[in-house]
């Protein structure tokens, strides 16, 4: 059979693609290696408790927001499982030795009223940060399902011009608030004299606008776009890894799968990292200059993630997360991620049923060199067998008490509190999720220069397209946008907007 549309990798952003074009009448086919769908939604299940991948927790789904509009076109809105965190504080920052709890809340002046409970001869600049965030986001047509014109590279550069640290720098002179104000960097993997403006409030005002947790794990998303998808008329099929293009003069006719079936198509888009896509082209199709390029773009770093079940009836719940630091170092590059591990933590509290929580993860930065010794191994994912040894396994176990050691701080005799717990390291997220050395969000962009990081959805292959977090800003609504991105360079922007807008 031959597809109007192929799509490789089932993440959100290729099941995004596939929703759009499906919509359109066209014949898809999404074809992943794994055995789940949706990339960073998967879920998985331990001590017959779910715990999510990669999404712990989603912005802008409020009445009339972005990603409420998205989810809407999408036909999955009214099914989704979700529940609102802590309004008046979704997001807490901590610092060791300081026994305040420096809230994020959602809106914009309850954001102001409830950080100036700590800071009152802040208020001004607080109100500056806001309108600043909105006035960046307002800068980003597509953010609000508007088309961007020819000029939006120069209207916007101030934005892609500037790093996080000099906008919050600029915000205020108090060095907590500042430090408050970049507390979730790990949304980001916020760097020190890298990461530019715009990723930070392109991604932390859609949780000041309306902060969710998908009650029943991320995992539902995927499984209602798969759903939706598939009662459309497309294919999405699992364990097909995709190993080459084939081509006629410099058009791909079909994408080879390790089993040696052929899939034929118009039109290809990558869902998988950059990096991953061009080993699946011949030698000769693509420019060097162009290959070099992305694989030498620099990643976001990986993370180390312990994810506890709880006796029951012995953790408090409380339905906000927790971003944790030994000292007010929030950027890495203020810290060295391997010398001063784990300098810093998030806490994102699980399901739970009344007054107590059934289990929780809690992930630090991690580098995926200090996994590198094992990167030949492999892990049986059907089974949870491992296979990379027990030296690895004792690599593991280290760390967790480390971190556990960590946590402690916070909360004593937590250990007590604990079941069960496993651990994820880089190698599990490169596994998992196929990302390039587990990285967690992808290409780092650098406020230094922008373009280098930009990676177009075209490629020079005429109906070879990319997609995914790579490609716009990632995190559930930067996927989306960058998928709406990928199909209108396709199939028009405009007239795509218009479409999705038509259902909100």
């Amino acid at each position: 059979m031959r597809y109007d549309v192929v799509i490789i990798g089932s993440g959100l952003g290729g099941l995004a693609c596939a929703n759009i074009f499906a919509q359109e009448g066209k014949k898809v086919c999404v074809l992943e290696k794994n055995r789940q769908f949706g990339g960073s939604l998967q879920v998985f299940s331990r001590d017959k408790t779910v715990f999510d991948t990669g999404v712990h927790y989603l912005g802008g789904l409020g009445k009339g927001e972005n990603l409420n509009r998205f989810f809407q076109y999408f036909g999955i809105l009214d099914q989704l499982d979700i529940k609102k965190l802590d309004e008046n504080g979704f997001d807490r920052i901590c610092f060791e030795g300081d026994p305040v709890e420096y809230p994020h809340a959602v809106g914009y002046q309850n954001f102001v009223d409830q950080l100036s409970v700590y800071f009152p001869e802040e208020r001004a600049n607080l109100e500056r940060y806001v309108n600043k965030l909105k006035e960046v986001c307002d800068a980003f047509p597509l953010y609000n399902l508007e088309h961007h014109n020819e000029n939006f590279l120069e209207d916007t550069a101030e934005y892609y011009n500037t790093s996080v640290q000099t906008f919050i720098h600029g915000i205020t002179d108090n060095p907590l608030l500042r430090v408050v104000l970049l507390g979730n960097a790990p949304l980001y993997a916020g760097e020190l004299d890298v990461t530019p403006m715009y990723m930070h409030a392109l991604i932390v005002n859609s949780y000041i606008t309306s902060s969710w947790k998908c009650t029943s794990g991320g995992g539902q998303i995927a499984r209602l776009m798969v759903k939706v998808i598939k009662e459309m008329g497309a294919e999405v099929r699992n364990y097909c890894e995709a190993v080459k293009f084939n081509f006629v003069d410099n058009i791909i006719v079909s994408v080879e799968l390790k089993s040696g079936e052929k899939i034929e198509g118009d039109l290809f888009i990558s869902n998988i990292h950059p990096a991953h896509t061009i080993d699946l082209v011949e030698s000769g199709k693509l420019r060097k200059t162009y290959i070099d390029r992305i694989n030498n773009l620099p990643n976001t770093t990986s993370t180390f993630m312990i994810n506890v079940v709880f006796k029951k009836n012995t953790f408090k719940s409380f339905n906000h997360n927790i971003y944790y630091y030994r000292d007010q170092k929030v950027l890495i590059g203020e810290f060295d991620i391997c010398k001063d591990w784990p300098s810093l933590y998030a806490f994102f509290p699980g399901t739970g049923d009344g007054d107590f929580l059934d289990n929780a993860s809690i992930m630090a930065y991690m580098e995926f060199d200090e996994v590198k010794e094992w990167s030949d191994t492999y892990r049986n994912i059907p089974k949870h067998t491992h296979s990379r040894g027990d030296d690895y396994e004792q690599f593991k176990a280290k760390k967790a008490e480390i971190l556990l050691d960590e946590v402690e701080k916070k909360w004593p005799n937590f250990r007590d509190c604990i079941q069960s717990f496993t651990c994820s390291t880089p190698l599990t997220y490169r596994d998992y999720l196929g990302t390039k050395n587990g990285t967690l969000y992808g290409i780092a962009r650098d406020y230094k220069d922008p373009l280098k990081s930009f990676v177009n959805t075209k490629t020079k292959i005429p109906n070879l397209f990319l997609t995914g977090q790579n490609i716009h800003v990632h995190g559930i609504l930067g996927v989306t946008v960058g998928a709406v991105l990928t199909v209108g360079d396709i199939i028009g922007q405009e007239y795509l907007l218009n479409k999705i807008k038509a259902y909100s």
